[in-house]
This record gives C-alpha cells, sequence and structure tokens, in this order.
C-alpha cells in the first residue's frame, strides 16, 4: 500500500504529512506567484522597448514583441501550475478533514460499543422489572404504616346507612307522635263562667304564637 493511500484510509506513516504536504505547496506557490511578477514586469519592459524602436528599427521592435511573446507563454504555463497546486492544496486540506473527522467518529463509537459492552436489552429489562416491584413494594409498605393501629376493620358502608335511616325516622316517629298531644286551646266565646273561664285575650294570643312557632318548627324538621 503506497504512502498516500495510507493517508488516505488514516494509516499515516508520518502523522505530520498532511501538514508538511501542505506547507511545501504552499511555498512552491508562493515562489510562482513571485515568478509571474517577475514576468510581468520583464513583459511590460519589452512593450515599451518595442513602442519605442518600432519607428526607428523595425527589426529590433519585432525581436522585442517576440521576447514578449516568449515571456507571455512562460506566464501561462505557470498559471497552469498555480491553478494544478491550488487544486491539490484544496484536495488535501478536504482529504485531512475527512480523515480527523472520521478519526472523532470512529473514537466515538468506540466509546458507545465499551459503554454498551455489557448491556444489552435482556439487561436493561430486567433491571426495570426489578425497579418496578420495588416501587410497588415501597407504595405496599407506605400504605401499610400510614393505616392507623385498630382500624383494621372495615365499616360496612351499607349497614351504616341504614342505622342512620332508621334513626331519622324513630326521631320523626316521635316528633309526630309529640304533635298529636298539642294542647287544644277553646276560644274564648265557647268557655263559661266560673274559674275555668278563659284568660283575657291577650294571653290566649301569646299562647297562639308559642303553638304556631313550634307547629312551624316541627314542620321544618320534617321537611329535612
Amino acid at each position: 500500500m503506497s504512502s498516500w493511500t495510507s493517508w488516505l484510509v488514516g494509516k499515516r506513516e508520518n502523522p505530520n504529512a498532511a501538514r508538511e504536504a501542505i506547507v511545501g505547496l504552499r511555498s512552491q506557490l508562493l515562489m510562482l506567484e513571485k515568478k509571474e511578477e517577475h514576468l510581468n514586469n520583464k513583459i511590460d519592459a519589452e512593450t515599451r522597448k518595442a513602442k519605442a524602436l518600432v519607428a526607428t528599427n523595425k527589426r529590433a521592435a519585432a525581436a522585442a514583441l517576440r521576447q514578449k511573446k516568449a515571456y507571455e507563454n512562460e506566464l501561462d504555463r505557470i498559471a497552469g501550475t498555480r491553478m494544478t497546486l491550488e487544486t491539490q492544496v484544496n484536495a488535501i486540506e478536504s482529504a485531512n478533514m475527512n480523515l480527523e473527522t472520521m478519526t472523532a467518529m470512529r473514537k466515538g463509537a468506540d466509546a458507545l460499543r465499551n459503554i454498551h459492552g455489557s448491556l444489552n436489552i435482556d439487561k436493561v429489562d430486567s433491571t426495570m422489572d426489578s425497579i418496578r416491584e420495588q416501587m410497588d413494594l415501597t407504595n405496599e409498605i407506605s400504605d401499610a404504616i400510614s393505616n392507623p393501629v385498630g382500624m383494621g376493620n372495615d365499616i360496612d358502608e351499607d349497614e351504616l346507612k341504614n342505622e342512620l335511616e332508621e334513626l331519622e325516622q324513630e326521631e320523626l316517629n316521635q316528633r309526630l307522635i309529640g304533635a298529636d298531644h298539642v294542647p287544644v286551646h277553646t276560644p274564648a266565646h265557647m268557655s263559661s263562667a266560673g274559674p275555668s273561664r278563659v284568660e283575657p285575650s291577650r294571653k290566649q294570643a301569646v299562647v297562639e304564637d308559642d303553638d304556631d312557632a313550634e307547629l312551624r318548627a316541627l314542620q321544618a324538621e320534617l321537611a329535612m
């Protein structure tokens, strides 16, 4: 396997190969840029020389133009070389970035593999079942602790309701019996003379008011 192929797959013989290659290529590009600048100056000089001699010495002017053309051809070759070098630098930088990305991703995958090495779905399910069992046991213990001592016997709500209804009916019957024994007052115009005579009208009105109040209270209780 060549060093270039080894470098692409991440098995580089020299870990700094990519950096050194990029530095070398950029140094070469800098030298070519200086060469281009030098050729441009010579092209400008030959152009001025041809213009100066065209009227007096056409042969010398033509020679200057030929030299100018040679410089331009060399400048074109340098431009092509520069483009090739720049493309190569970009490719190396991109490949190096891809390599570093893949290295980081490989390390991440290895870390996940180590974490999950002792885990599988059966162990996870078993652990979750154990957690649920312990939570259920915790709730049962909490319920047992919160239940007051001596209150273990359940109360029959239907029996309690029937007993309450019997008490209400008994109380209602007692009140109805009491209402039947309320004394009836003889009107003043039907009473006879003597000691059994009805008291004056003012006292009779007070007694009637008391009877009305008691009757209203009884009616209110029966309506409950």
